[in-house]
């Protein structure tokens, strides 16, 4: 689907832009916007309200053909609720109904015509970004392995109406839009692609394919390396797979040469069985997700560089799948972190934590402003929080709690949200061990606090947050599929931090 921002002023009548549909909103009380009313030179509009045959509520729609006096051969009549701002929820609620029914028309494009005027610009921007991202969703398809692909018709090209003077500010939003939702669908493909076509070596070659075509560094480790920096941890994950294990370094530079990156840390599990401590069948292909923390790094550095976004950003993943096998990690082993801390693996399946916390270590050589890392990490945290919100877990101390805030802000902003769990020395106790520095699970009882702990000891020379996603990131059941979070909140992060560097 192509996007555009179409400008109208004074001397333009709304009516005479010619398009496969236009739509605009409508209110609770049977009052137009001003850019329905200007479709309304022959009462139809009103008509239809009197009637009844749309309530004005949020996600009411009514379309109507070949209204009198109007150009465009269809218009949509958008449910925008009480008379006020278009806010968040509304601006989501009319994206969503636009994007259902433009699925089904014959027209080519499409205008959206909401009240766009009568927003500040900082919410301008908001509504044409969040719009953009309903609009892409509802027609992404995961069709990339099936010999036939979905046939689909409906609208191809959307154009936002916006007045001349806020022209600007609705082209940054576009292009802001555009560059969220193409990483968020590459964190969507990546996602539900099946084990055996996104291997570790799959997320490498993703990540130098981003490198080429949007000139970043990139660097891949392979084993041998691994076992120079004495990964022990990360490789004892490896031991059982087939698949080599990668570790990947990607790199966007768009700030100042001195000005210490931010580090996004990806769990790239791309196939978890479990190992020796083996899952149970029901269920287990969605562990092709395990991955999904990898492709939201992915996804947000070819949001970011396609931004062209002026800061420091260096995205690392600890690549490998988790395998049963004669040489596979047993439980009981112990192993040796590139920290130095020695680790009693309890639970082969508590894998995440493993590869993870050498990615932790690693990533001190970068001196970085703060590490955000983001995982699959425990079904613990889906008990916790459902599929709504992504854990969220720092330490508390003035850095990390602002830190959690700059990433429940962009959250919320977006939709993509999350909730701080604690961290805190007395959860700390259940990870003790009788015969290592530690053990790698801490008991059911406060599954992912307990996890979150387990990485925080890898972390204490910079500021640094955890992402649970294992209830956000991809949906079951008849809507199975990536969902791309936590892309939008990452991203917005960053283009927070950026702006606030300026």
């Amino acid at each position: 689907m192509d996007f555009s921002i179409k400008t109208i002023d004074a001397k333009t009548s709304i009516a005479s832009l010619k398009a496969g549909c236009i739509a605009v909103g409508i209110y609770e009380n049977k009052k137009l916007s001003p850019q329905a009313q200007a479709l309304d030179k022959s009462g139809e509009i009103t008509a239809a309200l009197k009637s009844g045959d749309i309530s004005g509520k949020p996600g009411s729609t009514l379309l109507l053909r070949k209204v009198a006096g109007v150009a465009a051969e269809r218009v949509l009549l958008i449910g925008l609720g009480a008379d006020g701002e278009l806010n968040d929820k509304v601006t989501s609620m009319a994206a969503l109904c636009v994007a259902r029914v433009l699925a089904t028309l014959g027209g080519a494009d499409a205008l959206l015509a909401l009240p766009f005027d009568a927003v500040k610009e900082r919410d301008l921007a908001w509504a044409v970004r969040s719009s953009i991202l309903v609009l892409r969703d509802n027609s992404y398809r995961s069709d990339t392995l099936k010999s036939k692909k979905e046939t689909t018709s409906g609208v191809k090209k959307v154009a936002f109406l916006v007045a001349a003077a806020k022209a600007a500010a609705a082209k940054d939003a576009l292009a802001q839009g555009v560059a969220l939702a193409n990483g968020i669908d590459l964190t969507k493909e990546l996602g539900n692609l099946p084990g055996n076509v996104c291997t570790p070596t799959y997320l490498a070659n993703t990540a130098k394919k981003l490198a080429k075509e949007f000139k970043l560094s990139v660097e891949v480790l392979d084993r041998k390396q691994l076992e120079a920096l004495k990964m022990g941890s990360f490789l004892s994950v490896a031991r059982g797979g087939g698949e080599a294990p990668k570790f990947i370094i990607l790199k966007h530079l768009g700030g100042k040469a001195k000005d210490a990156p931010t580090v996004l840390v990806g769990k790239g599990i791309t196939f978890d069985t479990g190992g020796i401590s083996l899952k149970g069948g029901a269920g287990m292909d969605e562990m092709k997700y395990d991955m999904c923390g990898a492709g939201s790094v992915l996804g947000t550095i070819r949001a970011i560089a396609e931004l062209k976004l002026k800061l420091n950003v260096i995205g690392v993943i600890p690549a490998t799948e988790n395998m049963p096998s004669g040489t596979a990690t047993k439980p009981g082993d112990i192993v040796t972190s590139m920290s130095g801390q020695t680790i009693e693996i309890l639970n082969t399946d508590a894998e995440g934590r493993l590869v993870l916390c050498d990615a932790l270590t690693y990533v001190e050589r970068f001196k970085p402003a703060a590490v955000v890392d983001i995982a699959t990490l425990t079904g613990a945290c889906v008990t916790s929080l459902g599929h709504h919100n992504s854990g969220l877990f720092t330490r508390h101390d003035s850095a990390h709690d602002a830190l959690a805030e700059e990433l429940l802000s962009a959250g919320k902003a977006t939709g993509d949200t999350a909730w701080r769990m604690p961290i805190e020395d007395s959860y700390q106790e259940q990870l003790k061990s009788n015969f290592a520095d530690m053990a790698n699970i801490g008991g059911p009882a406060g599954g992912s606090i307990t996890a979150a702990c387990f990485l925080e000891r890898y972390t204490k020379k910079y500021t640094w947050a955890h992402l649970d996603i294992a209830g956000t990131a991809w949906k079951s059941g008849a809507a199975k599929g990536a969902t791309g979070r936590p892309v939008a909140l990452l991203t917005t992060f960053l283009m927070n931090r950026a702006a606030a560097a300026k």
